[in-house]
């Protein structure tokens, strides 16, 4: 294993799309979704710990998922758990795990990874990465895996790549579109030349330090401000600061669009960004009647096509449904249909504006 590979997980995200089962106190990466014994996040760790050292392995998250993480991951050094001290999406946490890496090797390599993603390929995906890994270090350059379209989704962003490679399997990027309509998306799948945006990202932490001085700069400075702090006792002071003085981007928004030397390698180890319930449906084995279930006394009768999610104790019987989606928790039912399932941030909403936050 190369001693200057590094990999951050970020895991600070709330899941509302997964409610009931995803709450803000304790969100989808840190659950069982798929009923398969482990978490997403303890999936995603135990991905990037077959090749890069576990000891350079961060979890930046929010602060009160700290213990969650310690918790989950109890092989991970403490100190790689970075916790934020607030949301400001995804600049700024990739801002954070840079300028504390820059210090402690200047050397260092990155891939940035979501912690709630299902891959199945693990070996192909390792390869993927490995392969990244080497092209960045011999250009400056930042790679984002692309994933080969198997449907026009409308969920998921959208690059569109040269169709000439520059080295094997690596491509110059030309546009990025984030979540189009489904005419768009059909659109973008008939041409041949769109990737699905997994948000998986690899570069030299120097380079992508640089393209933050050039596309953020005003980021670039507060982080820059109080650099010595950090990897020091005064680093949770001076992270508060600097969160406070920042805005909230993505680093798609916020640099990868911007910059000129940005490539995609296109990709197939079975993905999914387990973004919704629906997601969750695809990856789950269906009964003769196209019924995906998680739990261990669901009897559908005269049910079809349904996602239905119950408690391992708890029989639920379902007659007459086709196509809903069925979340059964401790203290809330969610019955959705599925062609719906979009709509259920509004839901999620609501709840919140009429019974607060003790349902979220």
């Amino acid at each position: 294993m190369n001693k200057h590979y590094y990999v951050a997980i970020m895991a600070g995200g709330i899941g509302s799309r997964f409610w009931p089962m995803s709450r803000t106190g304790y969100p989808k990466q840190f659950l069982d979704i798929l009923n398969t014994g482990k978490t997403l996040i303890q999936w995603t760790f135990e991905r990037f710990a077959s090749f890069i050292p576990a000891e350079n392995i961060f979890v930046v998250t929010s602060q009160e998922y700290a213990p969650i993480v310690k918790e989950q991951l109890p092989g991970m050094p403490e100190e790689n758990i970075l916790g934020e001290p607030s949301r400001k999406n995804t600049a700024p946490c990739i801002a954070y795990i840079s300028f504390k890496l820059i210090q402690k090797d200047p050397l260092a390599s990155l891939i940035v990874a979501p912690a709630d993603h299902i891959i199945l390929d693990v070996t192909e995906f390792t390869k993927i990465c490995l392969q990244a890994l080497t092209f960045i270090s011999k250009h400056n350059a930042f790679i984002t895996l692309g994933i080969n379209p198997t449907y026009p989704n409308t969920g998921y962003g959208y690059i569109q790549y040269e169709q000439h490679a520059i080295t094997d399997n690596v491509y110059k990027v030309k546009t990025f579109t984030e979540k189009p309509n489904l005419e768009l998306a059909k659109t973008f799948i008939a041409s041949g030349d769109f990737l699905w945006n997994a948000g998986i990202f690899v570069w030299q932490i120097k380079n992508v330090l640089t393209a933050f001085e050039k596309y953020l700069p005003e980021m670039y400075e507060v982080f820059s401000a109080e650099k010595d702090k950090f990897n020091t006792g005064e680093e949770e002071k001076a992270l508060k600061e600097v969160y406070s003085l920042c805005k909230s981007i993505s680093i798609d928004n916020g640099i990868m669009e911007q910059a000129d030397n940005v490539y995609i390698i296109p990709s197939s180890f079975g993905w999914s960004d387990l973004g919704t319930w629906n997601s969750a449906y695809e990856n789950l084995e269906k009964d003769d009647k196209g019924n995906a279930v998680a739990g261990d006394h669901i009897l559908p009768i005269d049910a079809v096509n349904c996602m239905v999610h119950a408690p391992k104790d708890k029989l639920m019987v379902l007659q007459g449904l086709d196509g809903y989606i069925i979340v059964d928790t401790p203290d809330a039912l969610l019955i959705c249909r599925k062609d719906k399932e979009q709509e259920i941030k509004e839901y999620v909403a609501e709840v919140k504006k009429v019974k607060g936050e003790k349902f979220i």
